[in-house]
């Protein structure tokens, strides 16, 4: 009896939907009205002036062409810096007869006190040749996938150094270079590209807007999931859309792409939001979202949601390094002026050693102290190390008198300086606790190792090969284990050391017995993020922690991977800096990450703990 009165609730609710499924208006998918806001202006609201141009004079694309329009508020007051947002694809949004017409819903939303006042800068992707595109815009546009689906800095460097300088100058506006006060936005190809420009140069856009993205493999968007995932979180708000019935070919699911893009950005902690419906691969469910989306995307700051991360125990993510996922505006310059820095080496008081290189200086930096000059004029120093004896080993470029390339030994009492190796070509090196020096020899593609207790050994033979331009170097905490990475390639490499004796030692007997100080097991280990702009991964200095992660300088920033040779995530630059060629964990309790960039030095705090 209770079954069957259940039943009967059951059909009598299912009845009701039925009923109430027929009486409501029917709704096909894909079935998207224009918004008041495209419309027509609220009474009252004043019209802001759109202005033509055209752009020729690309250097980054050369022999492009594009037209471009600019939209200028009624309430710009050219004594104000006033805010930007760059629109790809920009025929589509400037429209008055297409669906977005941004500059309707720009009118009314600055009026409304929805978003600030805003100039709009609406630009086409180039095209080369006379077969121009048709009346619509969407005609063929030799350029678009290459500046749009590409990954890397170009467009962003088209925007900043051509497109906005030109505008900027043509139509005498004061725009904000605040990065809070500039956006990005387009439809397609455009999304990805208004992502890319904005993941580039957070430094000059804060903010994207992402209709129907192509975050799929047309020319490797697809990666971006997983850049996101172990890359440091930068200063992004991110309002992505698109719908059920879009675009699944042979470059990829255009629906699950963004949702894994969605995924991705609350694991790693960003302010986000997508809006996901029924649309297919068109403007319809954007332009009914444009003034909802605007008003999301220009809402006052907000405190960043944290990361939705659930690791394992063992996975070292970046919240394990820095607080939060970290924050590239957490660097701070602790010197500065310097020819050319490189060879970060700590001391086991934290004090932190690095060179100019060029001027042949070693400069030190107590915990808590300021920069100081410690040896001025001395060989030009490209790797610096302690060793068990209290002395300091270094890989010299030669110095006053044009000395040749040479493993030096420092005495720190009375700076004396000895030959350890000549006939050499060191360009980073590591000592160990049993008293043996590895240096890499970046143009052989070799390792090679000499006993700290050497002088003037000519030649000492390498001890690995077969690297792609090794350059940085490094040991695990307890000095069983060698890293070493590859410039031009794209691995981190690792190797057994044999330390079974200390170099003066006697040799162990034995045909089969290991050479003191020999390498083993050597093997591609890691494997090195490498940026779609570049053919190699710039792998340069490295530095390990007390829980053995490897850090590695490189274009991409600083990577760390752990002690299974997983990448763990990117550290990101520090803002402006264009290479980074060295880094050590100092300071006090070693938990400061310093790194070379050229004419600097810069520092920020960490979770971990240097050796």
């Amino acid at each position: 009896m209770i079954h069957r009165t259940l039943l009967t609730i059951a059909l009598s609710t299912t009845s009701l939907a039925w009923t109430a499924a027929a009486q409501a208006p029917t709704r096909t998918p894909d079935d998207y009205p224009i918004p008041p806001e495209a419309l027509a202006r609220r009474e009252g609201v004043p019209t802001g002036r759109v202005e033509a141009f055209d752009f020729n004079e690309s250097k980054v694309f050369p022999g492009t062409e594009r037209q471009g329009w600019v939209y200028i508020p009624a309430q710009y007051d050219p004594a104000k810096p006033a805010g930007l947002m760059v629109f790809q694809d920009g025929h589509a949004y400037v429209s008055a007869q297409g669906r977005m017409r941004a500059p309707v819903v720009l009118d009314n939303l600055i009026a409304g006190g929805d978003v600030p006042v805003l100039v709009g800068v609406f630009i086409n992707p180039g095209h080369r040749g006379s077969n121009a595109p048709n009346a619509n815009g969407w005609g063929p546009r030799s350029n678009r996938s290459l500046e749009y689906d590409g990954l890397g800095p170009d467009y962003a460097r088209f925007l900043t150094d051509e497109l906005l300088p030109f505008v900027t100058n043509r139509f005498r506006l004061n725009l904000s270079p605040d990065p809070r006060l500039r956006a990005l936005c387009g439809m397609s190809s455009g999304g990805i590209c208004a992502f890319t420009a904005a993941w580039e140069r957070p430094d000059s856009f804060s903010k994207v807007l992402s209709h129907i993205g192509s975050f799929v493999n047309i020319r490797g968007g697809h990666a971006y999931p997983a850049l996101i995932r172990k890359t440091e979180r930068k200063p992004l708000r991110v309002y992505l859309q698109d719908g059920a019935n879009d675009l699944n070919n042979l470059h990829g699911d255009w629906p699950l792409s963004n949702r894994q893009m969605a995924a991705a950005l609350a694991f790693a902690g960003y302010d986000h939001r997508l809006d996901f419906g029924d649309g297919a691969h068109n403007d319809r469910h954007g332009a009914a979202l444009l003034p909802e989306a605007l008003r999301w995307l220009w809402r006052p700051a907000s405190t960043p949601p944290d990361p939705s991360t659930n690791n394992w125990p063992g996975d070292e993510a970046l919240n394990k390094i820095v607080a939060q996922g970290g924050n590239p505006g957490d660097w701070q310059v602790v010197s500065e002026g310097h020819g050319f820095t490189d060879g970060a080496c700590a001391l086991p008081d934290g004090t932190v050693l690095f060179s100019d290189l060029p001027k042949g200086d070693l400069w030190r930096i107590a915990p808590g102290g300021k920069p100081g000059k410690w040896i001025e004029g001395g060989p030009r120093i490209s790797g610096l190390k302690p060793g068990p004896d209290g002395r300091l080993y270094a890989a010299s470029q030669g110095g006053p008198g044009d000395e040749k390339p040479r493993v030096i030994v420092i005495d720190p009492a009375t700076k004396a300086i000895e030959t350890v190796a000549s006939n050499v070509r060191p360009n980073d090196l590591v000592v160990t606790r049993s008293g043996f020096i590895y240096f890499t020899d970046t143009g052989a593609g070799q390792v090679v190792m000499v006993p700290c207790t050497a002088r003037n050994l000519s030649g000492p033979r390498p001890v690995a090969g077969g690297i792609v331009a090794p350059n940085g170097i490094a040991l695990s905490p307890d000095h069983q284990w060698l890293w070493v990475s590859e410039y031009n390639g794209h691995h981190l490499w690792s190797f057994r050391i044999d330390a079974s004796s200390a170099p003066d030692s006697p040799a162990p007997g034995g045909a089969n017995a290991p050479i003191p100080g020999s390498l083993s097991s050597g093997e591609r280990y890691g494997t090195l993020v490498v940026p779609p702009d570049r053919k190699n991964s710039g792998g340069d200095g490295s530095a390990t922690d007390r829980d053995g992660r490897v850090y590695v300088t490189s274009h991409a920033g600083i990577q760390v991977f752990d002690w299974t040779g997983r990448l763990g995530g990117v550290l990101s630059r520090p803002p402006g800096s264009k290479a980074i060629v060295s880094c050590t964990l100092g300071g006090a309790g070693h938990s400061t990450l310093f790194v070379c960039d050229g004419p600097r030095v810069w520092a920020r705090q960490t979770l971990v703990h240097g050796q």
